[in-house]
């Protein structure tokens, strides 16, 4: 079966760290783009962080740039997204997707898409 799966959410205090994961079944994400979003209660849709496939670059949102990286493991057919200094406006249900697309740029629709993990930054 072709899908994601996010884990790794759950509940921290400000300034605290997490780790997401976002794990694929019947494909290789190494073949590619990955990208992170976020959904805050009565906000948009946020695309907070992508990687691009085989080696490709990163880029972030302005409002995670030095806070948050985007990582992979081919091995594992995984990729992070390790969370640190989290404030309160990071809450949101994380969502990871998948293209098959080599660059971050462009408006290449996502092909598959995980079920979210929720965030929750509260003290």
């Amino acid at each position: 079966q072709l899908q994601l799966v996010e884990s790794g959410g759950g509940l921290v205090q400000p300034g605290g760290s997490l780790r997401l994961s976002c794990t694929a079944s019947g494909f290789t994400l190494n073949y590619y783009n990955i990208g992170w979003f976020r959904q805050a209660p009565g906000k948009e849709r946020e695309g907070v962080s992508c990687s691009g496939s085989s080696g490709g670059s990163t880029n972030y949102a302005d409002s995670v740039k030095g806070r948050f990286t985007i990582s992979r493991d081919n091995a594992k057919n995984t990729v992070y997204l390790q969370m640190s200094s989290l404030k309160p406006e990071d809450t949101a249900v994380y969502y990871c997707a998948a293209r098959d697309h080599s660059s971050c740029s462009g408006y290449v629709p996502w092909d598959f898409w995980g079920q979210g993990t929720q965030v929750t930054v509260s003290s």
